[in-house]
């Protein structure tokens, strides 16, 4: 069994308060550095370059896709999601750029999760996400451990952000410099909410990204139903796997994209659930890329003839191998769990802790609903020295 140290340190790198407009400016000022270099490092993303035409410049390339994405997000964000539309407005004000920078920043992973005919292009990130309660925890109460996969380049642009809108509920959130919207994040009400990236072909018109949706579930609901119902009725853009759970305990798997969204919770009897990337409920399943599907030219050349959900796919099998015995899983043993190496102890793509070419584990969480808490370090799950934050 893996140790957790606990570092005592806050770590909350931007309080934001008040009007959604002085949360964003809040947020653009104190993370202007960050925004700064995170459109910078975008000549180095891949799966960005791979977008240009090789006629055009780069930086002409990116003013055209910053203006893209003002045009298409710009309307449908003011109208479905005012929040959130005043919040990624202030952050440019706040940074002093121009706003189609953040927009594109924001929209970046929707437009590049796109399917082409059979050209897919991957969202810079995979994840795996653990809920125990009940019997399954030591304690009764309810935790969800999760592994951020992303790309190594962005992990400098990571932050931790506490909300206090003056309507709302209050949050702690991970989340990148540049965006409106929450990655992961636990609200003063209990309710948690941990999000993975899903591979769909459906599609929907631009407007708010599942990271919005999830600052705005967070702001506005206090349990795993209330999120799942508003979250179901909301439009929205792109796909992920989220990962609820609250203060009753409560635990839930929603499998969402542009246009489903399904409820997955624990079978009869039982106090566990787990996901990866790949949707599990028969309705989602059917707007899901194809399990065949392997990633071709027009993708990031480390992944070039590898099968799209082979990494999940794996991983899923490794976490069912993992948590089929009834033992409860403490926070030590669950960060043992997402730390696996697999059966023969050696890291790479496929591995619960990731260590690839391409993506790798960047962050190591877990939440803790009851006490309105979160353990967080911005590296590797076997290497993690948590930091606690408690709202």
């Amino acid at each position: 069994m893996m140790t957790t140290e606990i570092m005592a340190s806050s770590r909350i790198d931007v309080v934001c308060s008040g009007r959604h407009r002085d949360m964003g400016l809040a947020q653009g000022d104190v993370q202007r550095p960050k925004i700064l270099a995170a459109r910078g490092a975008l000549e180095e993303l891949e799966i960005f370059r791979l977008e240009q035409p090789w006629w055009l410049p780069f930086r002409a390339f990116r003013r055209v896709a910053e203006w893209k994405a003002e045009r298409i997000l710009a309307s449908p964000l003011a109208r479905h999601y005012p929040h959130s539309s005043s919040r990624l407005l202030a952050i440019a004000e706040g940074a002093g750029v121009q706003p189609g920078t953040i927009y594109l920043l924001n929209a970046i992973e929707a437009l590049l999760s796109a399917v082409r005919g059979h050209v897919i292009v991957p969202p810079p990130g995979a994840c795996s996400a653990v809920a125990v309660r009940g019997s399954r925890s030591p304690t009764g109460e309810p935790i969800i451990a999760k592994n951020f996969d992303y790309l190594p380049l962005v992990q400098p642009f990571y932050m931790l952000r506490q909300s206090r809108p003056d309507t709302g509920f209050g949050s702690i959130e991970f989340t990148v410099a540049p965006l409106a919207g929450t990655i992961d994040g636990i609200n003063e009400k209990g309710l948690c909410i941990c999000n993975n990236y899903a591979f769909t072909v459906d599609t929907a018109a631009p407007t708010a990204t599942i990271s919005m949706v999830i600052a705005e579930a967070l702001e506005r609901c206090g349990t795993v139903t209330e999120a799942a119902d508003w979250i179901a009725g909301q439009p929205r853009w792109g796909a992920g796997l989220l990962m609820l759970a609250d203060a009753a305990g409560d635990i839930a798997s929603l499998e969402i994209s542009s246009t489903r969204c399904q409820v997955r919770r624990p079978a009869h009897g039982e106090d566990i659930l787990f996901h990866t990337n790949a949707f599990s409920c028969p309705e989602t399943r059917e707007v899901q890329v194809p399990w065949e599907a392997v990633f071709t030219a027009h993708a990031p050349a480390s992944l070039r003839g590898t099968r799209l959900h082979e990494s999940a796919e794996v991983r899923d099998c490794r976490l069912a191998e993992l948590l089929r015995h009834s033992e409860p899983l403490g926070p030590d043993e669950l960060a043992t769990v997402m730390a696996d190496h697999g059966p023969d102890g050696v890291p790479g793509d496929n591995t619960l802790c990731v260590h690839s070419d391409y993506w790798n584990t960047t962050a190591s969480m877990q939440f803790f609903p009851r006490r309105r808490s979160m353990r967080v370090d911005f590296t590797s799950a076997c290497q993690a020295r948590f930091h606690e934050l408690e709202l």
